[in-house]
Order: structure tokens, then sequence, then C-alpha cells
């Protein structure tokens, strides 16, 4: 019997290309013997809910749409923690959805037992993930607003293209 699968693939920022997630997903879902029907993308950060594809999946999910979602990895599919991860997938459970992720090969939500702990556990790892890049970032912001040579609360004065990057300083 063939089942119903939609994929979800995301990435953080627009600049980021969602192919190979969506390439690949396709591929294990038809060695799998399910028919993809839908495939939801979000380019934002999984650390909110606030995706409207995710949104979307969720709500065809409780429609009863489809049997399965394909994910590249946990913290594609969410970066919220422990709590409101393990909250999306007993939504998707009690809809009769189950999660399969390609790069952690346990991680099958009709599985029961040991899959629920390896969860919880990833979804913490993912939260850690997505504050360690959040510290990261703001660091980084912290310490080029300290750099000598730059007007505090102004923009700097080099020239730009009309894309919006610098121009190299040309010597002539």
């Amino acid at each position: 019997m063939t089942r119903k699968a939609v994929i979800y693939a995301r990435v953080s920022t627009e600049e980021q290309n969602l192919d190979n997630q969506i390439d690949l997903l396709k591929n294990l879902a038809s060695e799998q013997n399910c028919n993809v029907l839908k495939v939801y993308t979000d380019k934002v950060s999984g650390g909110s809910a606030n995706r409207p594809q995710f949104q979307q999946m969720l709500k065809d999910a409780r429609l009863r749409k489809f049997d399965v979602i394909y994910i590249w990895s946990l913290d594609r599919f969410s970066r919220e923690g422990i709590n409101n991860t393990l909250s999306y997938l007993k939504l998707l459970k009690s809809q009769g959805v189950s999660l399969k992720s390609m790069q952690e090969g346990w991680l099958d939500t009709s599985d029961d037992g040991m899959g629920e702990l390896l969860i919880a556990i990833f979804s913490w790892v993912a939260k850690q993930e997505r504050l360690r890049i959040s510290e990261r970032t703001k660091a980084g912001l912290a310490r080029s607003k300290k750099k000598p040579g730059r007007p505090k609360g102004k923009k700097d004065n080099k020239p730009r293209n009309k894309a919006g990057y610098y121009k190299r300083w040309s010597k002539s």
C-alpha cells in the first residue's frame, strides 16, 4: 500500500538553497513506497513556530491529508526546544501522521519506545545550537561596533554599489 507523504524542508536564510534537502527526501520517500503529495518549505529560523509553511503543514496534518512527513533532520523541523518539539510530534501522532528523518535514521515516530527518548535529547541539542548561533551573532555585532574608526551609532562611509555591497577601495 502506498502511503501519502509530504516533505518539510527549512533553511534559515533566503540565500540558502533547499534543493538538496528536497531531492534527497523525494528519493527516500520513493524508496519507502510513499507518494509525495506536497513539499512545504520555509526560509526562516526554526527557533519559532511563526513559519507559514510549517503552520500550514500542521493544519493539513489535522485534516489528515497525509500519513508521513519526511524531514532532512530534526533541527530542520524545529529548534524550539524539547517541549514544543514533543508537542508537535504528539499532535502529529494523534492525527496518525508519522515523522521520518533522513539524517537521523532512528527518528521514525511510527516506532514507539527509544525513539521518544532520543527525540527529547535531540530537541534539546537543536535548541542549544540555536542559542549558540544567537550568542555568536550578538558577540560578532558587539565586536564590530567597538572597532576603531567606526562612527558610533552611524553607518560607515564606505562606498557601496547599487546592490549595497562595499566597493573596493582603489589606489588611483
